[in-house]
């Protein structure tokens, strides 16, 4: 997990050093950089894979083609495995993504399997940039004239070069010849029902499909050279993940560590203490007081980069989180993704999405949506801190299982809970009362959403916030007290940047 800046044309090594030295936090380990005839690559490295030697901007053995990237290669290792001996300069999982690409050209990057974001530069003057198909791992892009930028976050920018910002777009590759082109959807386009419902429930047969796979996708997600972790909610998601990775640790006679946030007795610490208790973990808690979640609010919306209340609510608890765990481990896994896979949130059961079709059909929309919401919270209130958080829930495999059941089956009739075939996919593995216990949003279950939204009301009646900042035509209509307060002061911080070119509104808002 790391900071990356590319550019490509009429290159300005100043502006690009001075862009990488705002990504220092990605990647407090080491930095590269790299200049070649028409590119310049820039890498902040947090050390996971090959700690030792994994330096980037990694090259081949002929130091004709250069590569930085930000995230991890699941499938690294047998993409690797295919090359001769030799070939291969380290054991980084992004050396595997250079190959992949000096020896299948720039369509080679779909066979990545993981979060990435990457950059090349050859020595002839091509280059390519690529961003995995769920946009987990972050990237924007400005394109000036002659020359084009590309860097991990906001932030990065010079100014003058904000009001162009633009999202990259996931599941895409940029060549300096064609330009942007996709490779890859966030929900793959043959993914539909692949049975419709003949009963209101499911088999032994379907629970052990889903197990396995979500089992599958936490192991891979276990991949490292450093310690790994769990944010530990005491909700169903990330309980799920913790058993998980507690049993795969003990069997190397491991202890997982565990980490979770919270006010004194929110709901949240509660029922995190007696998860970890259950799996034997070594837990963590780190009890934030009113005034702490105060005093962290405007560097929470800073962070993220975004004024939604619903992810600020969770991005204050979350960098709290991230401030402690990063002093423990390297990386930690996160239930992000499940409430999308199997209808958590309480709006899809609504009478709008009654319909089974309709309710598929927004599961979808909110996984394509995932890469401006709860993962570019969860990705920078971790990277600030050089933490890597990694979602097992959106792993491709389990992306493909999930969706493929019928929705009927993620309905609630007769008042089922939410994600009941989840739940029951899981019996044993947490205790009965929490494994049924009904969501909490993070930011409420920690307490923090009502700290917030008392915090919100109290400004914008007074005198701390000033006037009303002036919404641009471009913004969608501000919601409430919370959105007007973390708007005013995302605008403080991100001036000329255009909100609808970079951000969209939380639907559960």
């Amino acid at each position: 997990m790391c900071g990356i800046v590319a550019a490509y044309g009429a290159v300005d090594p100043d502006k690009c050093e001075r862009m990488l030295a705002r990504l220092r936090h990605r990647g407090p380990d080491d930095t590269g950089v790299l200049a070649v005839d028409g590119a310049w690559l820039g890498h902040q490295r947090l050390s996971i894979i090959d700690v030792s030697g994994g330096h980037q901007p990694l090259t081949d053995l002929d130091e004709t083609a250069w590569i930085v990237g930000n995230g991890e290669i699941y499938n690294h290792e047998r993409l690797t495995s295919r090359l001769p001996d030799g070939v291969l300069r380290s054991r980084s999982d992004t050396e595997a993504a250079l190959h992949a690409v000096l020896r299948g050209g720039p369509a080679a990057v779909a066979t990545l399997d993981g979060m990435f974001a990457i950059a090349m530069a050859t020595a002839d003057g091509g280059g390519l940039v690529a961003r995995d198909p769920m946009g987990v791992k972050p990237l924007y892009q400005v394109t000036d004239g002659g020359v084009t930028l590309f860097a991990s976050e906001l932030r990065a920018f010079d100014d003058e070069d904000r009001p162009r910002v633009e999202a990259f777009p996931p599941g895409s590759l940029w060549t300096p010849g064609a330009g942007v082109v996709r490779f890859a959807d966030a929900v793959p386009v043959e993914v539909r029902p692949a049975r419709r419902a003949q009963h209101d429930t499911w088999d032994d047969v379907v629970l052990d499909e889903v197990r396995d796979a979500v089992v599958a996708a936490v192991r891979r997600r276990m991949m490292s050279d450093v310690g790994v972790g769990v944010f530990l909610s005491g909700g169903l998601d990330s309980a799920i993940v913790a058993a998980i990775a507690a049993r795969e640790v003990r069997e190397r006679g491991e202890v997982l560590p565990t980490f979770a946030v919270g006010t004194a007795g929110s709901g949240d610490l509660v029922a995190a203490a007696r998860v970890a208790e259950h799996i034997g973990s070594d837990h963590h808690e780190v009890v934030v007081t009113a005034a702490a979640v105060a005093e962290a609010l405007d560097e929470a919306v800073t962070v993220i980069e975004h004024f939604d209340p619903a992810l600020v609510r969770s991005a204050v608890p979350n960098l709290l989180l991230a401030r402690e765990a990063s002093k423990e481990v390297k990386v930690v896994l996160t239930g992000e993704g499940a409430d999308e896979l199997f209808a958590g949130y309480s709006y899809v059961h609504t009478d709008e999405f009654a319909d089974p079709d309709a309710l598929h059909a927004e599961l979808v929309r909110s996984l394509e949506q995932l890469h401006g919401l709860n993962l570019q919270r969860c990705d920078r209130t971790t990277m600030f801190h050089g933490l890597e958080a990694r979602e097992p829930f959106l792993d491709a495999a389990l992306v493909r299982t999930a969706l493929a059941l019928p929705p009927e089956w993620k309905q609630r009739p007769g008042g089922r809970p939410e994600k009941a075939l989840l739940r029951e996919a899981f019996t044993g593995w947490l205790p009965e009362d929490l494994l049924w216990r009904g969501k909490e949003q993070f930011g409420d279950g920690s307490g923090a959403g009502a700290v917030l939204a008392a915090l919100a009301a109290e400004r914008v009646a007074g005198t701390d916030t000033g006037a009303t900042p002036e919404v641009p035509a471009h913004c969608w209509p501000l919601r409430s007290d919370e959105e007007v307060l973390y708007f005013a002061i995302w605008s403080r911080e991100f001036a000329g940047i255009r909100a609808d070119a970079t951000l969209q509104p939380f639907a559960t808002a």
